[in-house]
């Protein structure tokens, strides 16, 4: 095809204008024609809003979704979520199940939430039921670890309500909302310190719902040892993984920065805990990722002008069980390390490939099903349109965890998960 792809971002970060001239693309002003703008969360309201009225042609592609808010804002990703489980056990679905006493056997994934102010009174229930319990604040839209706190007493979140600028504790602005989740007091700890997953999932459609996971995501550990203590609730350097908070500390190491590749936590759990409970774990964490995707994919406006890489944050709990802790919609892509540097740019030029195919001038009509040789790091996560198939070579999982029995025997259910065999 002629012509060479016409770019704009503004996200002026190396990682992202490297790949874009190394494929020999033109930058051009967002008031030129373009064909790719890399954008941030602000720009893509513009460009979706009503007032806007912005049409994007056939030949121009943007890097999110207009209302990926759905899974990117801590309290609309726990509606979502908490509304998909509904629509299972209405219809039935056996990925609804529950134990005894109620609680979810699979799709308990997301620490118990609540929304503040309106959720306030279910919260204070739940609350006095185990009164020694920690819980975690955090704004529904900010990031970076920004304005996070916790507490284990009522009287805080009074207090929080005085203090913060709201005129009454019950106003109801989106601004001010907060979510309040049970803390994870139990987290596995390596070296004595908490750690996160942060993983990279792209999205190229959301109908017929077809992802994919890059394989070098990384580990974000704390700078300083890890205890439940109540003393320590207001040490963030315990207790919060983000590098935007840990790279202030004292004992933050500026060479490794604090991280640890997927593939080392692996080998590191494989040695400790084995192989079996590892490759479990790791497949639960991809049933959890695609399951969070399905239940916002009804919701998610599926522009064809659009693909999403997103940044998962996932924690591992001591009895290896994986919790789902918020979806990024900007992961960042400030490099704090040589390594950092050399894995954001992969991930940028992974991406690009299937986004763009060919680095040619995009088509949104396209089927977006790239071919595996260009998959680069990223493996096939779910394809809605394979699930949907009934091809015998594919691995089908109707639960997490659920070993496979003989052909002809496998659990099948209308929340179908397409798992790739991880390596």
């Amino acid at each position: 095809m002629a012509g060479k792809v016409k770019w704009v971002t503004d996200i002026e970060k190396s990682v992202l204008i490297n790949n874009f001239e190394k494929r020999g693309w033109v930058q051009v002003s967002e008031s030129e024609d373009w064909n790719f703008y890399w954008m941030s969360v602000q720009t893509i309201r513009n460009v979706f809003s009503v007032e806007t009225g912005y049409r994007l042609s056939d030949d121009q592609i943007v890097n999110h979704f207009p209302n990926h808010y759905e899974l990117t804002r801590k309290d609309l990703m726990v509606k979502n979520i908490k509304r998909y489980r509904k629509e299972l056990e209405k219809e039935g679905s056996p990925l609804a199940e529950k134990d005894e006493s109620g609680k979810y056997l699979y799709l308990d994934f997301v620490p118990v939430t609540y929304m503040l102010p309106a959720d306030y009174n279910l919260f204070v229930e739940e609350f006095q039921k185990s009164p020694s319990s920690t819980w975690i604040m955090k704004p529904c839209g900010k990031a970076q670890g920004k304005g996070i706190f916790l507490i284990n007493k009522l009287s805080q979140i009074k207090k929080w309500s005085r203090d913060s600028k709201t005129s009454s504790f019950m106003t109801q602005s989106t601004k001010e909302a907060y979510v309040i989740s049970l803390y994870i007091n139990n987290p596995l700890l390596i070296g004595g310190r908490k750690f996160d997953l942060r993983l990279y999932v792209l999205v190229s459609t959301y109908r017929p719902l077809r992802c994919y996971m890059y394989k070098l995501g990384f580990c974000r550990f704390c700078t300083v040892k890890y205890t439940p203590s109540t003393s320590e609730l207001d040490n963030m350097f315990v207790h919060l993984t983000n590098v935007a908070i840990q790279k202030h500390g004292e004992d933050y190491n500026h060479i490794h920065g604090g991280k640890w590749t997927v593939n080392n936590l692996r080998l590191y759990l494989e040695s400790t805990r084995g192989k079996e409970v590892t490759s479990k774990l790791f497949d639960e964490i991809h049933w959890i990722i695609v399951q969070s995707l399905k239940a916002v994919a009804p919701v998610m406006n599926n522009d064809k002008h659009c693909f999403e890489c997103y940044g998962y944050d996932i924690i591992i709990d001591d009895k290896l069980k994986p919790w789902l802790i918020e979806v990024n919609a900007s992961p960042s892509l400030t490099s704090s390390t040589a390594n950092d540097r050399i894995l954001k740019y992969n991930l940028i030029n992974d991406t690009l490939n299937i986004a763009v195919p060919n680095g040619e001038i995009p088509d949104c009509k396209w089927n977006k099903s790239p071919p595996k040789e260009v998959l680069g790091n990223y493996e096939i996560l779910y394809d809605e349109e394979l699930a949907q198939g009934d091809g015998a070579d594919r691995e089908l999982r109707s639960r997490p965890g659920q070993s496979l029995g003989p052909k002809g025997s496998r659990l099948r259910d209308a929340g179908r998960t397409v798992l790739t065999t991880w390596k």
